[in-house]
């Protein structure tokens, strides 16, 4: 088999890259093409677990899911996720492989190149076509020497570039013309073409915008993308990219916590039409009109929990509680919701033992393996069938265990208050189960009627045939690449 390559870069953060890959992935899929995503280097809280126990991106789990493929870690080899503002820990194909400083990270990236390439070479022997997506934008010299998300990598694998950039943002003759200007010739020359993302408006006064970034840089325009009005449908990426439906009768509201992760349980909630889910920024109160209060994970528990009091909202969720409202904490947030989290090791930061929220009668300690796993569960009311995943460190005990909320894979799972309001949960992805989804809104006094996976599953069509009419997807595929596999 020879497989072909071809890279999105973007002309920054947020430009619609993954978005971009996702609906190409698609695309070349419906075309009869075997592909497959790829991102050497990301950095996100959001992740999703693939069935060899490991963690990825959720952006390239998307991907691979418009690609017709389960997750799999050889699509995204090295994996940091932030766990205070200058530190990360690092995952390297699925597995932890500590935490590093960001300058430590900068000065020795020891075997991440190399383990890349041999994920990227390892899927290129399976498929027709890899879809690469860069990370941040290569205008970023400072970072180039030992780079392995952008140009690094478009070098040591040889393939070419596609930039995007983004108009909705502003200055997109700039953002590509000064990517250009920065790039050393070597890099500049292999950029095979752009594209402009999120185009409003009529496209053709863009014309001339167009063919000045085309005169300006010699690379040739493979399209406008207009907005694609229908991406809130799809599991976000980033915490502030979810979208709700203001004025849905049933509010569930969410802490912006510092080291929120992931979130993408909020996704289903917040495709129902029913439902307005409100992420409450720092600074402000939580709203007391919710009818659920849902706390979410979280990369640094102990961290979150001192920041979710520092905002004053542990006082606003015991409140919601007194007048009767509902409140559920998934991962990082069931640990909150106990009487106590111990840490004795540090391994969620300083060593340990802080007071919870008390809302549950259960107690948790860190300590033990990181618990990374697909799984499958049912409620214990009803036998409601529900799947997911678990990404956890700690285990969580006490009384209120012995009312567990769900029995996954033959053991009993969470924990349900006495008056049944506050509920806990290591699984996440459990709001995906439409019918679970539906009788949970039902106990809150509304209704659930959204086909989640269904409508996920039309909207990537959509994205393709989006790609498909403004991005000119032949000419995409002849500027691709074989891929030259190492000898065996």
């Amino acid at each position: 088999m020879t497989s072909k390559a071809i890279m999105i870069q973007g002309t920054g953060s947020n430009v619609g890259k993954s978005l971009i890959v996702a609906g190409l992935a698609r695309a070349l899929l419906r075309r009869g093409l075997k592909v497959a995503p790829f991102k050497s280097q990301n950095m996100s809280n959001n992740a999703a677990v693939t069935a060899d126990g490991g963690e990825i991106g959720r952006a390239q789990a998307l991907q691979a899911r418009a690609a017709g493929l389960a997750p799999h870690t050889d699509m995204n080899p090295v994996l940091l996720k932030p766990e205070t503002d200058t530190g990360a820990q690092v995952i390297v194909q699925g597995k932890r492989r500590g935490t590093r400083s960001a300058g430590s990270f900068m000065r020795d990236k020891s075997g991440l190149l190399e383990a890349a390439l041999e994920s990227f070479h390892r899927l290129a022997a399976q498929y027709d076509m890899i879809l690469v997506e860069g990370a941040g934008s290569p205008a970023e010299t400072n970072l180039r020497q030992g780079d392995i998300a952008n140009m690094g990598f478009a070098e040591a694998a040889d393939i070419p570039v596609v930039l995007v950039g983004d108009i909705h943002r502003g200055g997109v003759i700039a953002q590509i013309v000064g990517t250009h200007t920065v790039l050393d010739a070597a890099d500049r020359a292999r950029i095979a073409g752009f594209a402009v993302n999120r185009f409003r408006g009529e496209r053709s006064l863009f014309d001339a915008g167009r063919d000045d970034i085309a005169h300006r840089t010699g690379w040739p325009a493979l399209g406008v993308i207009p907005w694609f009005p229908e991406a809130w449908k799809l599991p976000a990426e980033d915490m502030m990219d979810i979208a709700s439906h203001a004025g849905g009768a049933c509010k569930i509201v969410v802490p912006q916590l510092e080291r929120m992760a992931n979130f993408d349980d909020l996704d289903p909630l917040a495709a129902e039409p029913d439902v307005t889910v409100e992420i409450v920024p720092p600074g402000r109160a939580l709203p007391g009109d919710a009818d659920l209060v849902l706390i979410p994970g979280s990369k640094s528990t102990i961290g979150d929990l001192a920041y979710l009091r520092a905002q004053g909202w542990d006082i606003d969720i015991r409140a919601h509680h007194r007048r009767g409202g509902h409140v559920i904490g998934l991962c990082g947030g069931y640990q909150m919701l106990g009487e106590t989290i111990s840490d004795p090791d540090g391994v969620d930061g300083r060593p340990g033992k802080v007071a919870g929220l008390g809302l549950l009668d259960v107690e948790t300690v860190m300590a033990g393996d990181k618990r990374v796993t697909l799984s499958t569960a049912q409620t214990c009311e009803g036998g409601l069938p529900v799947s997911g995943y678990e990404i956890h460190m700690g285990r969580t005990t006490g009384p209120d265990c012995a009312r567990p909320w769900l029995t996954l894979d033959g053991r009993a799972e969470g924990a349900v208050s006495g008056d049944g309001r506050v509920r806990g949960s290591y699984l996440h992805g459990l709001f995906s189960s439409d019918a679970f989804r539906s009788a949970f809104l039902a106990e809150l006094g509304h209704s659930g009627s959204a086909q989640y996976d269904s409508g996920v599953e039309a909207t990537l069509d959509a994205l393709a045939d989006h790609l498909e009419r403004y991005l000119d997807i032949d000419r995409l595929l002849a500027m691709s690449k074989p891929v030259r596999l190492p000898p065996e």
